[in-house]
């Protein structure tokens, strides 16, 4: 970055090249998220504000995001937020980033519980098992339809403060209450609707495998599942059941060919089992019935 005087649109190719070269998956992307973040201003402005030069201390803070990133840094990290249904939450690197795979989740649950609200008649009560940043939890809550409230469980008490303020600045925070608790655990004396979760689904030898985004700068207890990636499947089809009410599901995210094993262990007391694919293909989402 030797140039003297950069602008938006200089200073945007520059970086795109730059993170090429270094292996970053979405060069352009990046580049774009974390000058939007430096100027405060939303990606849009970028492309309208091209011959708009940077201030020095602009500057400063932009190379200091960027050298973050060369080394691998999720983008997330650096700015401290991802979006996610279109809503703004905060990470941290306590929190497992939200990805988009995830969005098929909240979508199965958010029609599925409206239909259980029946039209706003019946109050209906969700558990969300691994909250993380409560990005499940949070946009099932904003989008369902009816009288609609959680549980949010982590066992990490930093993630569940990132969870907490992310609910406090989507003025959610009256319909959730926030657990601290291994799984399902915590949960013994309570009964629920639909109980979701993304778990840690990789299996422990495909770890070093990830991307260096991933697997040096995301919690690994968010990530490792067991030794084929379904220990935490195996609990939560265990145990989920005592937590249900009658015609109740739970609902998980799957790993690439997890899905028909999920299905497999589904013995009864679990009936119908449905499982949706993203828009790749991938048998992403399974959802267990109780009984149905």
């Amino acid at each position: 970055m030797a140039q003297e005087t950069w602008t938006i649109g200089s200073i945007l190719q520059w970086t795109q090249n730059y993170f090429r070269e270094k292996g970053v998956e979405t060069p352009r992307l990046d580049a774009e998220v974390l000058l939007s973040h430096v100027l405060k201003k939303e990606r849009i402005y970028l492309y309208v504000h091209f011959d708009e030069p940077l201030e020095k201390a602009e500057l400063a803070a932009f190379r200091e995001g960027v050298a973050k990133r060369a080394r691998r840094v999720p983008t997330a990290y650096i700015v401290g937020r991802r979006e996610f249904m279109g809503l703004d939450f905060a990470v941290s690197r306590a929190t497992l980033i939200p990805r988009p795979d995830t969005e098929i989740l909240v979508e199965a649950a958010v029609e599925r519980l409206g239909r259980m609200t029946e039209g706003g008649v019946r109050a209906v009560r969700f558990a969300d098992i691994g909250t993380g940043t409560g990005a499940i939890a949070l946009s099932v809550l904003r989008y369902a339809a009816g009288d609609v409230t959680a549980a949010a469980v982590d066992i990490s008490a930093a993630v569940l403060a990132v969870a907490r303020e992310n609910a406090e600045r989507l003025a959610l925070a009256a319909r959730v209450s926030f657990i601290e608790g291994d799984l399902l655990l915590p949960l013994a004396d309570e009964a629920f609707d639909a109980i979701l979760s993304n778990p840690p689904y990789i299996p422990d030898g495909e770890v070093e495998s990830l991307a260096p985004e991933v697997r040096v700068y995301e919690p690994l207890l968010a990530l490792k599942g067991g030794a084929d990636g379904m220990d935490f499947y195996a609990r939560l089809l265990k145990d989920a059941p005592r937590c249900l009410r009658a015609g109740g599901f739970l609902a998980v995210e799957a790993g690439v060919g997890q899905a028909q094993k999920i299905r497999a262990m589904a013995k009864a007391p679990w009936g119908e089992v449905e499982i949706l694919s993203d828009l790749a293909g991938i048998e992403r989402v399974v959802v267990l019935w109780l009984g149905r």
